[in-house]
């Protein structure tokens, strides 16, 4: 069987470490693969896989682009307009989304197992993502801090939806919002440098979703109860994808042997 992670650019993508990985300690004779794809290319090479394929990985700029060629879209993933795992069903492809998968996971692993408040810096594609995974973890407000309005009441929408009541902010730093159970940090480790002025106000758990370099500006000077990087993201999401491909639970060690730890 074969499976590939889609997108463009391609090459610093971790996954195929990790699904190789999986597949040597399950015994699977599978391929996994980086494949360059932009969004005009992406239906041409869909249409082109046959049933030696076991499911797409796929990130930017592909998670929305390619839901007009689903035949089936998982409904959280509908409603956040995003998908990055695709998986062969009968006459045709599923999608779904386990970056919410990975979020959760990577929040847990740092120590909240839920909360009622949740901040998140940035409102792009990963942040809906992220409305997804706190509305799972118990969270029922929100603050969303980002440069573009129309970005911001999008992800509010998206919140509202799932029950959660939210407000809106500008990119200014503020220590209030600092305080939250949760802050998901979604813009590069650069863009963020200046919350790094107010993150002493920090008491819960930071997942920072960059992973290179490492630690980031933010993360280096968090104070509150617990940190997550985009590199525990990433691990968890493909552990999912794994399950999801293989009908096997993933080999957890194996798969986080396999990631580079610079």
């Amino acid at each position: 069987m074969r499976a590939a992670v889609l997108g463009s650019p391609i090459s610093h993508s971790l996954s195929p470490a990790l699904h190789r990985a999986a597949y040597e300690a399950l015994g699977l004779d599978w391929t996994y693969e980086g494949i360059e794809v932009s969004e005009d290319g992406l239906a041409g090479l869909m249409a082109s896989l046959d049933n030696t394929w076991a499911g797409l990985s796929l990130t930017m700029p592909l998670k929305e682009a390619v839901l007009p060629l689903l035949t089936s879209i998982d409904p959280t993933a509908r409603a956040i307009r995003s998908v990055n795992t695709v998986l062969p069903i009968k006459g045709g492809w599923q999608g779904c989304n386990t970056d919410i998968d990975g979020i959760v996971a990577a929040i847990q692993g740092a120590g909240c197992e839920q909360a009622q408040s949740a901040t998140i810096l940035g409102a792009g594609a990963t942040a809906r993502s992220a409305v997804a995974a706190l509305a799972r973890l118990g969270v029922v407000n929100i603050d969303v801090c980002a440069r573009r309005p129309e970005s911001v009441e999008d992800l509010l929408g998206i919140a509202n939806a799932l029950g959660m009541a939210g407000l809106g902010h500008d990119f200014t730093p503020s220590p209030r919002v600092m305080e939250a159970g949760i802050v998901i940090c979604t813009v590069p480790g650069d863009a963020a440098s200046p919350w790094v002025s107010v993150a002493s106000a920090g008491k819960g758990v930071l997942l920072d979703v960059a992973y290179h370099p490492w630690p980031t500006p933010l993360s280096q000077v968090w104070k509150g109860s617990g940190i997550a990087s985009g590199r525990d993201m990433l691990l968890w999401q493909a552990v999912e994808q794994v399950r999801l491909m293989t009908g096997q639970p993933a080999p957890v060690a194996a798969m986080r042997a396999a990631l580079p730890t610079t």
